[in-house]
């Protein structure tokens, strides 16, 4: 498909120093220091975890120490400060996705193995996770249509939490892990991880389809090392978010597919991926925005009616099952009101979420999106007609989405903690707006991002 040049900056524009990155750099710096002193300063209990030992705004506690995979984990942040920025700009496209693909699964297991084999395996094998209930469905038809009974506490064999908190499709999802024989803590780690490390080879194929290839470039080396792989090894919402970013690239390219047959085929496959993630977590409904947002870089609105309609047969399958999500949104309310959440101080968490999103995806990410905000603030009329055909217009659409997706989550009351782990699925589409950055920034913006990812792991017990 046909790509498009780069739009050339002014003169003006190219000596105007990065002030926009930079102030973007130093309030999100200070959120994130803000959001992890402000509580133990105050003496504040913000119950970021219930055991009260938790490094708010995360839901890990203070833990330094290495493993087996720290000198590998150093040794990939090394070669990748060194090498990443050029090999994306010189390999072939589709060398770009199996690196993309190898350096990113490299990535996350090394950082994983930090913690040795248990890195692996204490997230999944928990209790409270999904694949021990999983390996305890014996009748799924059953399960499904009495889910609902089960996910308040009043229930005297109420779910536990993940379960209770997430739609039925999750427990469905490693229900089915279990029943292909790869139900153990490890085999069903290696799967998650494994999807995991396709989130940024999906991400550049959506950039792609839309006209942004030479930012998808820009942008491969900081979607591969991001800070945020700390936590998406093993954790069941790096495989939402796999699922997700999938959905995405089906419909970015059903919306650039010039022939009908094509197109109702990616639509379909779109459209039965973004339903799925709706039934895997309540607050992939806010993918909706992402989805707006392909089509309008894509200019063509032909795929909607053929991926909605897809999109709706696993939720109506499921409803006819005995589990329909309107139903049970209310009582995941209810329990969420019930628990720990009625204790979070909203006055906390509703920028201490914001601290716990950057630690997850590196305090960079507010360097990029000073620049997106600086981009659609400045645009005058000379501005907006070069971007209706640049790279860049994708990009910007994009983060915008996906900004509205964080503010819309964070003021719903509904995710109140944990959200390093919760908002992985959205993470990569904030993350391109690192493309941005002056090509300058290069070594020494990645560096930061490795070096960020590297202390959080070392030093925290991050519970995913």
């Amino acid at each position: 498909m046909a790509t498009t040049s780069p739009a050339r900056p002014s003169a003006e524009e190219s000596s105007r120093p990065p002030v926009a990155a930079a102030a973007g750099l130093v309030v999100a710096v200070l959120v994130v220091v803000a959001a992890f002193v402000v509580p133990p300063l105050l003496g504040w209990d913000v119950r970021a975890r219930v055991d009260q030992n938790g490094a708010a705004p995360t839901h890990g506690y203070w833990e330094a120490k290495v493993g087996i995979g720290t000198i590998p984990a150093v040794l990939l942040a090394v070669l990748g400060v060194r090498y990443a920025t050029g090999l994306a700009q010189r390999l072939t496209w589709r060398w770009l996705l199996l690196a993309a693909f190898v350096a990113g699964l490299a990535w996350m297991l090394a950082l994983a193995y930090v913690d040795g084999s248990s890195g692996m395996t204490r997230v999944l094998g928990n209790a409270y996770e999904y694949l021990p209930t999983a390996r305890d469905v014996t009748n799924l038809p059953g399960t499904i249509d009495d889910f609902i009974r089960r996910i308040p506490y009043a229930a005297g064999d109420n779910w536990v939490t993940h379960i209770a908190g997430h739609p039925v499709g999750a427990l469905i999802t490693f229900v089915v892990l279990v029943r292909l024989g790869l139900g153990g803590d490890y085999s069903a780690a290696m799967v998650v991880t494994l999807a995991a490390a396709t989130i940024a080879p999906a991400v550049l194929v959506t950039l792609r389809r839309l006209g942004a290839e030479p930012l998808a470039r820009r942008a491969a080396p900081y979607l591969v090392l991001t800070p945020a792989a700390v936590f998406m090894a093993v954790s069941a919402d790096a495989l939402f978010a796999a699922i997700a970013a999938w959905g995405l690239a089906a419909l970015a390219c059903a919306a650039t597919s010039a022939r009908t047959g094509p197109m109702i085929g990616w639509a379909g496959l779109a459209g039965l991926l973004l339903g799925w993630c709706v039934l895997l977590s309540y607050g992939l409904l806010l993918l909706g925005l992402l989805a707006v947002a392909v089509l309008l870089v894509a200019r063509s609105w032909r795929p909607l009616p053929v991926a909605v309609v897809a999109a709706l047969v696993p939720v109506l399958v499921l409803a006819a099952m005995g589990f329909a999500w309107w139903d049970a949104y209310p009582v995941l309310v209810e329990r969420y009101n019930d628990g720990v959440a009625m204790d979070r101080p909203m006055a906390y968490w509703w920028w201490g979420n914001l601290g716990a999103l950057l630690v997850s995806a590196g305090p960079l990410l507010g360097a990029g999106l000073g620049l997106w905000a600086a981009r659609l603030g400045g645009m005058g009329r000379a501005v907006r007609a070069r971007l209706r055909e640049s790279p860049e217009r994708a990009v910007l659409i994009l983060v915008g989405a996906a900004v509205l997706t964080i503010a819309l989550a964070d003021a719903s009351g509904m995710s109140k903690a944990e959200v390093e782990r919760i908002w992985i699925p959205f993470i990569p589409w904030l993350t391109i707006s690192l493309a941005l950055l002056p090509r300058r920034w290069g070594r020494w913006a990645l560096g930061g991002q490795v070096v960020f990812a590297l202390a959080v792991q070392h030093l925290l017990y991050t519970s995913w």
